[in-house]
């Protein structure tokens, strides 16, 4: 069963345009309207799904109206019960729609929701967000290649999302065998390579984990060849900048079943060599967009002072919203640490990543 999340910002009038979408790409699908706040505090209370470990009949639609500003009372409402129900989602998997009233906000908004249910415990499938702005503008491409306008563009992709998520089914057993782990920070100094140590240290040991460095090498962020010239490289499995993109990341991407990404907070960002592997990536994605709806991210984020929120939503953006991979539950293990090896310091610390590392060898709840 679909369960719709339409937490609407005031009391509607009439019918919105969210609810014209929603009607069209729900079309044919069962579901249950969720429309006030403790039906859904009801339908998933903090005991946590523990005995669903293949998420099935457990699927959420968030569907967000955004008044001028971004504003949704409703959606904050939301988002502290999140907050303060850590588990609540365990077991479910979710997508989200979000509609603007303008131009601004409805990525912000989308990103953010994904972060806290994910936070909860939600997993969502590759693209999982779908957001019209106020002027459809950012459908003209999509609407340009369907020959259709860019309203029925915003139908299309909504119902799309749909299907999608009542298709997806996680399945984690299995899937952590292979792991690739990038960085591009001082094994000397950094706290978040620490980290990873006292992660790696609770892997199983029949798992393959693969290290690469971003340090080693020039990495040259994309330069932004046409849409015609990054499509004929990637169709090689190739780049036109080459370098250690290319050479190592590229093969040891196709290879891995999961993606660690091992991201210091870099004026509240990750570093420039980690932003440039998400740039570069287009290439390869063009080509293999498919496989990497079978991957699965986690990421290390460590703040010397704080903003790993702002980091760990980067990540979401760059890899799960545009990029396809999967995002499980609880995907980021986020701390602060500044003098080097004071992450060692962080209260219970070794647990946290003894828990992430389970996740990461196929532990549905950890």
């Amino acid at each position: 069963m679909l369960y719709v999340v339409q937490l609407d910002w005031q009391d509607k009038d009439g019918v919105s345009r969210l609810d014209t979408i929603l009607e069209y790409a729900l079309a044919g699908t069962p579901y249950k309207l969720i429309s006030h706040l403790e039906e859904f505090i009801a339908l998933c209370p903090d005991t946590a799904l523990r005995t669903a470990p293949d998420g099935k009949d457990r699927q959420l639609l968030f569907a967000v109206n955004l008044a001028r500003g971004g504003m949704n009372l409703s959606y904050a409402r939301l988002l502290y019960h999140l907050s303060c129900h850590s588990h609540c989602l365990e077991g479910w998997t979710g997508a989200v729609l979000v509609d603007g009233s303008e131009e601004l906000f409805t990525k912000k908004i989308g990103r953010e929701l994904i972060f806290m249910a994910n936070r909860a415990g939600c997993a969502f499938p590759g693209k999982p967000l779908v957001e019209g702005t106020g002027s459809l503008y950012n459908f003209n491409v999509q609407a340009k290649l369907q020959g259709i306008d860019n309203l029925q563009a915003y139908k299309e992709s909504a119902r799309r999302l749909v299907k999608k998520v009542t298709a997806f089914v996680p399945r984690w057993e299995g899937m952590g065998q292979r792991v690739l782990a990038l960085h591009a920070s001082s094994r000397r100094t950094s706290n978040t390579l620490l980290l990873w140590e006292l992660v790696r240290q609770h892997l199983p040991p029949e798992m393959s984990v693969q290290e690469i460095s971003l340090r080693n090498g020039s990495v040259v962020d994309c330069r932004g060849c046409s849409y015609e010239a990054c499509l004929h490289f990637g169709e090689k499995g190739d780049c036109f900048y080459g370098g250690v993109i290319v050479e190592q990341v590229y093969p040891a991407i196709k290879q891995c079943d999961t993606l660690v990404l091992i991201c210091p907070n870099y004026n509240d960002a990750v570093s420039a060599n980690i932003m440039a592997f998400f740039n570069r990536l287009t290439a390869l994605f063009r080509k293999d967009w498919d496989t990497f709806a079978h991957k699965r991210i986690f990421a290390l984020v460590v703040s010397g002072y704080s903003g790993g929120d702002i980091v760990a939503e980067q990540i979401i953006g760059a890899l799960n919203c545009n990029k396809n991979f999967v995002l499980p539950g609880h995907f980021a293990l986020m701390e602060t640490a500044n003098e080097p090896r004071s992450i060692l310091g962080c209260p219970h610390v070794e647990k946290r990543a003894a828990a992430l590392a389970r996740r990461i060898s196929g532990v549905a709840y950890a």
